[in-house]
């Protein structure tokens, strides 16, 4: 037997769980894994000895930036973080100039990765034109993606063309996605009930980043409650599949382990910076640096058990790069900053970190970050799992390295991380994509238009899949 690639003498993580042996490529595939002591023919060999053999992270949502705020990052530049930080597989947002939200931009958007991505990639349009929600989905798209909100004092980072906020409106959506059995991402948000919380803060003259983080976790999360309250119940009158971004308050991830337990086929998602970058100090040290969003203790331990407990099903970046500029206003006028944090390069770590300090197992991380999100998303037996016939999307990990980010080491076009000067336990040592290395020993060496669209296998509406022959 002669093959491409052997990884000697790491610990081998596999959905059936860890195995002491040596994983096995072949064509871009995994072939299989063996025993030490098994005899292969391997064209080239990588020495893994004490470190974890993991499937590479597939992140659904990513903001890549490109087109229109390439000064922030663009695809490119998002990729080589993807690379460094073990995602082998990223899908992109649409709130882009312009959205993504027809065949003419995401033909664009498609072209961009296939130019310039180092890893492999999708991107989830919004599906704000009802004559080309089909269409996209025979692009080979995997998901859409709406956001429940208007921005209060700018029209950035939520533009317009990628938002629904009418109740009506959102279950029409859900109608004519559902025959796709296409994902549809919800950003969920009570508009009305925001703008008057925001409006009794900014009335009040308290345009800060303390102000800013009280109003959104106003009165434990209303906002997020009441609208992920609404999005379950029309996916259950829909049957359409739906995924919830942003997952933050006890309530919220109470009502989606109700929901799944009434059959709702509902996955929601924790960003990086709900665990790792939401206390309060984060926001009276960091400010807007920090924000995104603030995470009330109470919230932030139902995150931690509902990771645990698998209601929480996927582990997803929320990689949202601002530059300093766009940051700094917001010391003094926070409703004007552009709000979220960069976090796609070392979330796969801080995870491991954590896994080190006991809060979760080594399973259930590997099950959020990359086998549940394949799963979910329609690529299920493509990437995701260290499995037979699988795409050979590796990482290696070394969990007793202690090491310090800092801004220095930080790929993205912004030059700074919300997570500057944090120690942590464990380093991805080699990013692995069909086999081929994307980086390795600290240095990216994928090269641009490597990667692939990583489409779901059946690209076509199950309804016209059901009709043919007829």
């Amino acid at each position: 037997m002669s093959i491409d690639l052997r990884i000697t003498g790491g610990t081998v993580v596999t959905p059936s769980g860890p195995v002491a042996g040596d994983l096995l490529v072949h064509g871009g595939k995994v072939a299989g894994v063996v025993a030490r002591d098994v005899a292969v023919d391997a064209r080239r060999t990588i020495d893994a000895s004490g470190r974890l053999v993991l499937p590479g992270m597939v992140d659904v949502h990513v903001h890549t930036r490109e087109p229109g705020y390439e000064h922030k990052d663009d695809v490119l530049t998002t990729s080589r973080q993807a690379a460094a930080g073990g995602v082998t597989t990223m899908f992109g947002m649409p709130n882009l100039k312009p959205p993504t939200v027809d065949v003419a931009t995401l033909t664009d958007v498609f072209e961009r990765y296939a130019t310039s991505s180092i890893v492999d990639w999708n991107h989830n349009p919004a599906p704000t034109k009802f004559d080309d929600i089909v269409p996209m989905a025979e692009m080979g798209i995997n998901a859409y993606k709406i956001y429940m909100v208007v921005d209060t004092g700018r029209d950035y980072p939520h533009p317009s063309g990628t938002g629904i906020h009418d109740h009506g409106h959102l279950l029409q959506i859900m109608d004519r996605i559902a025959p796709t059995g296409k994902r549809f991402i919800i950003h969920p948000h009570d508009q009305k009930l925001m703008d008057y919380i925001e409006g009794a803060v900014l009335a009040s003259g308290d345009n800060t980043p303390e102000g800013y983080a009280s109003a959104y976790a106003a009165r434990e999360g209303v906002i997020w409650d009441t609208a992920i309250d609404v999005v379950l119940r029309l996916a259950e009158a829909s049957g359409c599949p739906v995924h919830i971004a942003h997952i933050q308050t006890r309530r919220s991830i109470e009502a989606v382990r109700r929901a799944k337990a009434a059959g709702v086929d509902v996955t929601c998602e924790v960003n990086h910076w709900a665990p790792f970058l939401s206390t309060w100090d984060d926001v009276q040290t960091l400010g807007p640096y920090a924000l995104s969003y603030w995470v009330p203790d109470e919230n932030r331990a139902a995150i931690w058990e509902g990771m645990r407990d698998g209601t929480i099903d996927i582990a997803s970046s929320d990689h949202a790069p601002h530059t300093r500029e766009e940051k700094e206003i917001g010391w003094t006028q926070m409703w004007s900053a552009h709000t979220g944090t960069p976090g796609i390069q070392y979330y796969y770590e801080l995870f491991l970190d954590a896994v080190n300090q006991g809060r979760l197992e080594l399973d259930r991380v590997v099950e959020m970050v990359a086998e549940i999100p394949a799963d979910k998303f329609g690529l299920a037996g493509i990437k995701g799992a260290l499995t037979v016939g699988a795409d050979a999307d590796i990482v290696i990990a070394d969990m007793n390295h202690e090491w310090t980010i800092t801004d220095d080491d930080v790929l993205s076009k912004t030059g700074w991380t919300p997570y500057n000067g944090r120690t942590i336990s464990a380093r991805i040592e080699r990013t692995i994509v069909r086999g081929q290395d994307v980086y390795a020993d600290g240095v990216v060496v994928g090269e641009p238009g490597f990667g692939k669209l990583a489409a779901a296998p059946a690209a076509r509406p199950a309804e016209l899949a059901a009709t043919e022959g007829n």
